[in-house]
Formats: structure tokens, C-alpha cells, sequence
């Protein structure tokens, strides 16, 4: 008996061993298809997986295309952590070179001394056009008298001593002291204003500057004799409590709208937004290289979402070849 159960355990044992081997066997006959298995699960890993952080800082007026961006993203790797924050073009530039970002939102283009810090730091980067927005010039809904502003005019109520009272602007106009608001110097948007309005001139000591385009909303609409400016978006979402003042540069007053900041005429005051991308973020960390080429694929969308004009499909085509570019694909 003895004999009998140890020749059925050999037996049982070399039968487990034959199986095994027969499945390693077949595994292996099919070498091909195990490779390509294999990858494909790697892949799916990998998409499972991406995870990190990625500093974006920069303009206000591009926060809102941004932050639907990174809300939209979440979506599709939640272990991503993507913020955007705020500190204004200048300061996101600041950021910028010292190393602390990913990307650097602006509503500018980069100026000669930002890049110059850029390279003296070695800090490679991309810049990526993501959309069209028109400076909003607004005042409130209880202001009846401001039917349209001429450039000369603008620059009469934001440079400093030119005008203190409505009616030092245009004669009718009330006898009331101007209240400005506007983008803080940190903003791009107060550098294009400097440089279309105000020329060579200071802004006005009386204006109060914030980075927070909110503050400024509310600060135009709580009182009938102020005026403030700032991206087209903001208006869009508070268009029941501010009106939008049509600029005349000398071919009659023009309203900004999707339509007139797209096909140009809403001048001078219509650009391009930005987003600068460090080159080595794009090679080093697979997270922003994913949510870059994502962002480039929904900014357009998203961009009309928020208030503001997307740019021609052949302009996010050559962002996708200078992302790739630089990622090294």
C-alpha cells in the first residue's frame, strides 16, 4: 500500500509539472503575441498610473481658458495635480526663470530682459498661442452719459494729469471725479495697455490696480462714474451688471464681441494669449507632456466657453509639431 500511494503521488506530482511546463511552452511558442501583450499592458500602466504635479502660474486674464483646462484634465488623469495660479504675467514670468514652473501663462508675448533671464538660467521653453482676446473697456450699468470712448479720449482718462472729472473728458459730461480700475503692473494686460494707450505716459495716481480682475468687476459696477478694463472673458460673465464701451480709432466706435476681436477691427485692442512651456518639463515629466498636448487639443473649445476667440485650426497644428519638437518625439 505504501508502494501503491507513492507511485500516485510521482505520478500527480510529474502530471502538475507537465502542465506547467506545457503552459510556459505555449507562452512561449507565441512569442510575438506575448510581446505585443505585454506593451499593451505596460501602456495601459502607464495611462493608469501618470501622476505628479505641474506648476502653471501666470497672466489673470489667461486663468479662465486654464483653469477649464485643468478641470477638464482632471478628468482624464485625477492623479494628476495641475493648479493654476495667478500672479500675473510679469510675476509668472519671475516664477518662470527662477525654475519654479512648468508653464508661465501670459497675456503678452515674453519681453527682451524675461528672456534674456530665461537663458542666462538655461531655461529652454516653447511658446504656444492658445487664443484672441479683446481689452474690454466697461463701466456700469447705471452709466447713461459714456456712449463711446475714441482712443484719444482713453488716453485722456487713464494718463496722469489729464483729467480729473467726466467733464474735463468731454463736454456734457458730468462734473464728477473719474474712478479708474485696472490690471495690476504684474499684468500683461496693463503692459499692452501702457504701451497702446498710455504710450510714454504713467497711469493716472488716482487708479486703483489690482491682479484680481474680480475686485475690479466689482469696483466698476458699485458706482456710475467708474471705468475699468480688462480681458473680454470678464466682461462676458458679468455682462448684466457692466456695459462694454465701443472704442473709435478713427474708423467710428467699435464693440467688442467674438466677431469683431476675431476679424480685427476691434482696434487696438485686440491680441493674443499665451502659454510658455519649459522644454525640459516637456522631456522630464510625462505628466506635462500629456496635459500639454491635451491643453492644445481642447483650448480652442474651451477658449470660447470662457469669453474669448479661438485661434485657426492651422495654428494648433503647429503648436502640436513644437510640442513634439521639443519633447524629442
Amino acid at each position: 500500500m505504501v508502494s501503491a500511494l507513492a507511485a500516485v503521488m510521482t505520478f500527480t506530482a510529474a502530471c502538475g509539472e507537465s502542465e506547467t511546463d506545457s503552459e510556459t511552452n505555449a507562452q512561449g511558442n507565441g512569442g510575438e503575441q506575448t510581446e505585443s501583450d505585454a506593451e499593451e499592458n505596460n501602456a495601459s500602466d502607464d495611462e493608469g498610473i501618470l501622476s505628479g504635479e505641474i506648476a502653471i502660474d501666470g497672466s489673470s486674464t489667461v486663468f479662465p481658458i486654464m483653469e477649464a483646462v485643468s478641470e477638464e484634465y482632471r478628468m482624464e488623469a485625477p492623479d494628476v495635480q495641475a493648479p493654476v495660479g495667478v500672479s500675473g504675467s510679469g510675476g509668472g514670468f519671475e516664477k518662470f526663470i527662477n525654475g519654479e514652473t512648468d508653464l508661465s501663462n501670459a497675456s503678452r508675448p515674453i519681453k527682451e530682459e524675461e528672456k534674456k533671464g530665461l537663458e542666462e538660467n538655461g531655461i529652454d521653453y516653447i511658446e504656444l498661442p492658445l487664443a484672441y482676446d479683446g481689452i474690454s473697456v466697461v463701466v456700469s450699468e447705471e452709466n447713461d452719459f459714456v456712449d463711446y470712448l475714441t482712443v484719444e479720449e482713453l488716453q485722456k482718462i487713464w494718463t496722469d494729469g489729464q483729467a480729473e472729472t467726466w467733464s474735463d473728458v468731454r463736454e456734457g459730461w458730468p462734473d464728477e471725479p473719474i474712478e479708474r480700475f485696472s490690471p495690476g503692473t504684474d499684468s500683461g494686460t496693463f503692459d499692452y495697455w501702457s504701451e497702446v494707450i498710455l504710450e510714454e505716459g504713467d497711469i493716472s495716481k488716482d487708479a486703483q490696480l489690482s491682479e484680481d480682475d474680480n475686485v475690479l468687476v466689482n469696483g466698476v459696477m458699485n458706482s456710475p462714474h467708474a471705468i475699468g478694463y480688462f480681458g473680454y472673458a470678464y466682461y462676458a460673465e458679468n455682462r448684466d451688471t457692466l456695459k462694454a464701451v465701443p472704442v473709435d480709432n478713427g474708423d467710428g466706435p467699435v464693440k467688442p464681441t467674438p466677431e469683431t476681436i476675431n476679424d480685427g477691427t476691434y482696434e487696438p485692442l485686440s491680441r493674443p494669449l499665451f502659454t510658455y512651456v519649459k522644454t525640459k518639463s516637456l522631456q522630464e515629466k510625462p505628466q506635462v507632456r500629456d496635459y500639454v498636448e491635451f491643453m492644445n487639443t481642447v483650448a480652442g473649445d474651451l477658449a470660447l466657453e470662457v469669453g474669448y476667440i479661438n485661434l485657426p485650426d492651422e495654428q494648433y497644428e503647429k503648436n502640436k509639431k513644437m510640442i513634439e519638437e521639443a519633447a524629442g518625439k
